[in-house]
């Protein structure tokens, strides 16, 4: 048995690894797994210098994800973008992780933003900065999720210059494309997308446009943590274009859905959890709803507890949990934003997660939770 003195709480029992099992990727549901990426430990990786990544280890955690059945959403908020990784180094992570992909047959999806741009920006060039990037994604294969834009939501005057900049982009792209509505929680910069602060006009806006492009649109990921107003939405969303829950709260319920129909899944949370959420969503394909809702269960503490605000430093949390998996050999992030979180909350991040499940080598993730203990206390 495996234990670990934590602070506060004395001597903690690590839990035995959970039996999952192996199978096919899950048919019922489109399910991406949104990824990290992995800094390299010895780049200069300070706030506001350049991204270095370790690539062998960012692209080996998407055929972990791959391997599990689960579509990879890349160069999206998890992968810090707007939060330490730049431009040139997420042109670069989907230049290789299309590649990955193709060589696997993996699914893939890309975030197209405007991150590129300095602010302020004129609407204009709004609009080449998402043609140059929509660009890069279909040229590396992808299939584009049009971001959020901070500089969209800075420069736009109300819903018709949203209306009219995704409506160029939808019929400019080569496959239909999955809409990105990231409520300001995860991202202050955007509050009033959509051209409204009041969220029941936002909604009539991009059902509007979801209306009016619906067979050149795939879906819309929502994060507004309000599992009421996406179940609403997704009712009223055109025959054919899914809702892809971004909600890390509610996120069993709004997948396994009701009898009027279910969210499919586009998740942070599936970073940590990868390897639970695949063996849930296998039961729910066979009918067991049972063994779906006890996989899931004990994982709602832990997404609540590591989107907890502020929650746009949630990727702290994911790259911690990583490097305690064994997914990477290190407890670092581009930008260090590896201090974005307290030593308590990355205390209890650890308890919740072995809770879960999700640490796969009990005896690894004690040692370094020793290890990070040592030289934090």
């Amino acid at each position: 048995m495996t234990t670990v003195d934590l602070p506060g709480t004395g001597s903690h029992l690590l839990r035995e690894p959970l039996a999952l099992p192996a199978g096919p990727a899950p048919v019922g549901r489109t399910v991406f797994a949104a990824a990290h990426v992995v800094a390299d430990p010895l780049g200069h990786n300070a706030p506001g210098a350049p991204a270095a990544v370790d690539w062998e280890s960012t692209l080996a955690f998407r055929h972990h994800l791959w391997s599990l059945g689960l579509g990879v959403a890349d160069a999206m908020d998890t992968a810090q973008r707007g939060m330490g990784l730049d431009w040139a180094a997420t042109a670069e992570l989907i230049r290789r992780s299309g590649a990955e992909a193709r060589a696997v047959g993996g699914r893939l999806a890309c975030g197209v933003g405007t991150d590129q741009l300095s602010a302020p920006a004129a609407l204009d060039e709004v609009r080449a900065a998402y043609a140059q990037q929509l660009e890069v994604v279909e040229d590396a294969g992808a299939q584009p999720i049009l971001m959020a834009s901070r500089a969209l939501a800075a420069t736009a005057r109300g819903p018709q210059d949203y209306l009219d900049v995704y409506g160029e982009l939808i019929e400019q792209a080569g496959r239909p494309v999955i809409l990105h509505w990231l409520g300001e929680m995860f991202d202050p910069a955007l509050a009033g997308y959509w051209g409204s602060a009041d969220l029941d006009a936002a909604t009539d806006t991009v059902l509007s446009l979801i209306r009016e492009h619906a067979d050149r649109i795939d879906g819309i990921k929502v994060s507004l943590l309000d599992a009421g107003r996406e179940v609403a939405l997704r009712r009223a969303l055109p025959d054919g274009v899914r809702l892809y829950t971004g909600d890390d709260f509610h996120y069993p319920e709004l997948i396994r859905g009701d009898e009027l129909g279910h969210s499919d899944a586009l998740l942070g949370v599936f970073d940590p959890i990868a390897a639970v959420a695949a063996a849930a969503l296998r039961a729910l394909d066979t009918g067991d709803l049972a063994a779906y809702d006890a996989l899931f269960a004990p994982t709602l503490p832990l997404a609540r507890h590591l989107f907890a605000a502020p929650t746009f430093h949630y990727k702290t949390g994911i790259v911690f949990l990583a490097w305690l998996a064994g997914h990477q050999s290190h407890f670092t992030m581009v930008a260090g934003a590896q201090s974005g979180r307290s030593v308590p909350h990355l205390i209890e991040l650890f308890r919740l997660a072995d809770r879960a499940g999700v640490l796969p080598d009990p005896d690894l993730a004690a040692q370094r939770m020793s290890s990070f203990l040592a030289v934090s206390l």
